[in-house]
């Protein structure tokens, strides 16, 4: 699957993915969901924080062909 995705694909996918988990877990900390969703809303967390690092592991062997790419932390931590 990584050949088929371009470096931008990564980075925006990443990125993506660790906004969502964000706004998941600030969803689950604000206890405006019915108990009866908890266990769900808690697996799709787990779905997004699995997806999250499998791109994290693509994006780590880019950055060690391609020099050129930031750091996971420069990403991570950058303004865009």
């Amino acid at each position: 699957m990584n050949e088929n995705l371009s470096n931008n694909a990564i980075i925006y996918a990443t990125l993506a993915l660790n906004s969502e988990i964000a706004l998941q877990k600030e969803y689950l900390e604000s206890g405006d969901m019915p108990d009866d969703e908890l266990e769900n809303e808690e697996e799709i967390l787990a779905d997004l924080e699995q997806a999250f690092m499998e791109f994290i592991d693509l994006y780590k062997g880019r950055c060690k062909v391609n020099k050129e790419l930031p750091s996971i932390d420069e990403l991570l931590n950058s303004q865009l």
